[in-house]
């Protein structure tokens, strides 16, 4: 009996420890948007309202420049910024924010339009790698444990590239054995596929056979397109990974429009044209995919938003609405129950934290953000945002540090807890990061982290 009861207690703590482990491995925001790369955390436990001067600081710490969001995984944290002249991969104690280990190279990269100089995308982390894309266009594998390089593409020299206007901005995927980089080259290179393990191309397409030729771009007067070498075809989006008809399918918000790619083949399934008409604009927000549906958006000269319904046969798209509820600049919506949560707007003083209902386009409700006074003057609004989704909660991090809860309410903005973070200034353009209940906050020069676990 006793053996019989020692037996049951041994698997007991075997399974105790096999959730625990799984837990954590659900709890980790291991690449941008999430482990799930749609801003959703499937965390619980999360503190139901915050004091007033925030939740409890755990630390903080001075980081380099850059827009690059921090991964966590497998009990490592890491940051891709800038110090002076060379690009930092960092790996930290999540807990602490006690480096680790650091791995830099070069960079020259000054942007033309005055924004910081540091790295846009977000690296990628595995359990024994680390995948990052540094501003200038270099990609790297990186060992998780120590740092080594494993390989590098300078994608810049080993592609015809047109120079970006922010730098480069598109966070990788990884899809099974192949990181998939938005890459922008010409004539027939916008995307890439590389051997996740050596850093060897599998297959490249999107540019001129996509979009050259009697495709009409929906524009007055311009009924086709006339495709010039030298054209931009990167964006500010990150490739998406969808199953749609049982078809898996890679969507890039590209920065003509919307390309989907099957992912082995790298051949094109479908594509759309969506880009604002003035050559001074970019697309930034990844698609986001519900069913057989896909929305895109932008902010540029009052080009929207459109609902695309895929064909059963994933070949083709038609549009189900096209509407300016939403004009999202540079972070993606979170989709819950049917409903998009996003902050809608190109410029700080018109932006606005909206509810829009998916399938319609209708908006449910709208949290006006304008301003009697100057941006800079109103530090107490949001401005432009980004948004994720834990414990039924919305966690929103404003361009000017503030940092708002919000319960996912379709009828009203039902904004439960709000303050303004210490040191976090404008441009606050990083979304947030939660991981095993600690969130994670990113400015151009500090990274801080707040304990949200209940009791």
């Amino acid at each position: 009996m006793k053996s019989i009861c020692r037996k049951t207690l041994e698997l007991s703590a075997t399974f105790f420890l096999f959730a625990i482990v799984l837990d954590l491995q659900a709890a980790d925001w291991p690449r941008f948007l999430g482990i799930h790369a749609d801003s959703k955390s499937e965390e619980t436990g999360l503190l139901d309202a915050w004091p007033k001067e925030g939740p409890p600081l755990e630390w903080k710490k001075v980081v380099g420049t850059g827009y690059s969001a921090p991964s966590v995984g497998n009990g490592n944290l890491v940051l891709h910024h800038r110090i002076k002249k060379e690009e930092v991969v960092e790996s930290m104690e999540p807990l602490t924010g006690k480096t680790v280990w650091t791995f830099k190279y070069p960079s020259n990269y000054i942007d033309p339009f005055g924004y910081n100089n540091g790295p846009r995308c977000t690296p990628i982390l595995t359990q024994d790698r680390c995948y990052i894309f540094g501003a200038e266009g270099k990609l790297y594998c990186i060992g998780i444990q120590d740092g080594r390089e494993i390989w590098m593409r300078d994608t810049a020299k080993d592609f015809n590239i047109p120079e970006a206007f922010f730098g480069v901005g598109s966070t990788p995927l990884l899809e099974d054995d192949k990181l998939i980089v938005m890459v922008g080259g010409q004539p027939n290179s916008g995307v890439v596929a590389f051997e996740a393990s050596t850093g060897k191309t599998i297959w490249e397409n999107v540019g001129k056979k996509t979009w050259d030729g009697e495709r009409k771009t929906g524009w007055r007067g311009e009924p086709y397109i006339q495709w010039r070498e030298y054209e931009k075809q990167a964006s500010y989006a990150s490739p998406v990974a969808a199953t749609i008809h049982g078809q898996r399918h890679i969507l890039c918000l590209m920065r003509q429009g919307l390309v989907s790619l099957n992912p082995d083949t790298g051949e094109e399934n479908f594509h759309f044209w969506f880009r604002a008409r003035v050559n001074e604009s970019v697309n930034a927000m990844n698609p986001v995919v519900s069913g057989d549906t896909i929305l895109i958006s932008a902010a540029y000269y009052r080009i929207g938003s459109v609902l695309l319904k895929v064909a059963p046969g994933g070949t083709s798209v038609t549009e189900t609405w096209r509407s300016r509820a939403l004009e999202v600049h540079w972070t993606t919506p979170v989709l819950h129950d049917g409903n998009l949560y996003a902050f809608s707007g190109r410029n700080e003083p018109d932006a606005r934290f909206r509810c829009v209902e998916m399938a319609t386009g209708k908006l449910v409700w709208d949290q006006d953000e304008s301003w009697r006074k100057s941006y800079l003057a109103a530090p107490e609004k949001y401005g432009r945002g980004s948004a994720i989704l834990a414990d039924n909660k919305l966690i929103v991090m404003g361009e000017a540090g503030q940092l708002g809860l919000f319960r996912p309410n379709p009828v009203m903005a039902e904004e439960i807890s709000k303050f303004q973070v210490p040191e976090m200034k404008y441009p606050c353009w990083t979304a947030p990061v939660l991981s095993n209940h600690k969130l994670y906050l990113r400015s151009e020069s500090r990274l801080i982290c707040y304990d949200l676990k209940k009791n």
